[in-house]
């Protein structure tokens, strides 16, 4: 093995060191990738659903964080939020790994199948990631017939006790996921517990509730009015995409007060959408 076969090998083993799960309850955890949350569904003993894969080359990360809390269990299927880069990259790939279905919104279908692409990202929003992301690929990972729509009346297969709530906005087939027995939610990118245009928040998340990534949303009323809709279940837990879980009295106090004042906290004085 020579020098530079060596250092892949350790950044290799380094990588799989951090890719470990945080459980949030017994049968909730995630995997904080570098750009966005993957979810996992099922306690460790059950059948289980992973919510959305991260960035593209994070398969092998993803997987050693699976099979340390399930074992050689695959998923019953994997579930989108939506379909940009950070949170579909490796959705092809897990899914052809083990040969489990992808759901997602129908009106997501056309970005997941080649037949469209999204808008191009706003750097003018402020922040590091912002101006970083002129770089971010609009065109999504080709899923083909890997990927089905989800039925329209908010049912998820696989997951009964759960509901999908359309959240566009961010993009136009946006959806969060819902549990009412705990008033659990998983957000995707509706809204973010860390300022997800900041490039400090990547490594050093400090927990607010802020809108939806402003480099990459498309309708901002129809943000608002998802918010509105997330705040009106009264969660008690949040998993959004970007940023650490959060819950209780401050948390809801902070969605209420998005849901409140969207246009002065969330939307940038300075964008081009």
């Amino acid at each position: 093995m020579d020098k530079e076969e060596a250092w892949k090998e350790i950044e290799r083993l380094r990588d799989f060191d951090n890719a470990i799960t945080e459980e949030i309850q017994s049968d909730i955890a995630y995997y904080r990738t570098l750009f966005a949350n993957v979810i996992m569904v099922g306690s460790p003993t059950e059948d289980w659903v992973l919510i959305d894969t991260g960035l593209k080359k994070y398969r092998d990360r993803i997987l050693h964080a699976c099979k340390e809390r399930y074992g050689e269990k695959p998923p019953l299927a994997i579930l989108l939020t939506h379909g940009h880069f950070d949170h579909i990259g490796s959705a092809k790939a897990l899914a052809k790994y083990w040969n489990v279905p992808i759901f997602m919104h129908e009106k997501e279908l056309p970005y997941a199948t080649g037949k469209a692409a999204y808008m191009p990202c706003d750097p003018t929003v402020g922040g590091g990631v912002s101006l970083m992301s002129v770089f971010f690929p609009t065109k999504p990972e080709h899923l083909g017939d890997l990927v089905t729509a989800l039925p329209s009346d908010g049912t998820i297969p696989c997951l009964p006790e759960w509901r999908y709530i359309e959240t566009p906005g961010h993009t136009a087939g946006h959806i969060s996921f819902f549990r009412e027995k705990d008033k659990l939610l998983v957000a995707g990118d509706a809204v973010a517990t860390e300022k997800s245009e900041s490039s400090l928040s990547i490594f050093f998340p400090f927990q607010r509730l802020h809108g939806p990534p402003a480099y990459f949303t498309e309708d901002w009323y129809l943000a608002e009015e998802s918010v509105k809709r997330l705040a009106a279940l009264q969660p008690d837990t949040i998993i959004a995409g970007h940023g650490l879980p959060m819950q209780g009295e401050f948390m809801k106090e902070e969605l209420q007060q998005l849901a409140d004042h969207f246009a002065q906290q969330a939307v940038p004085k300075h964008k081009r959408h």
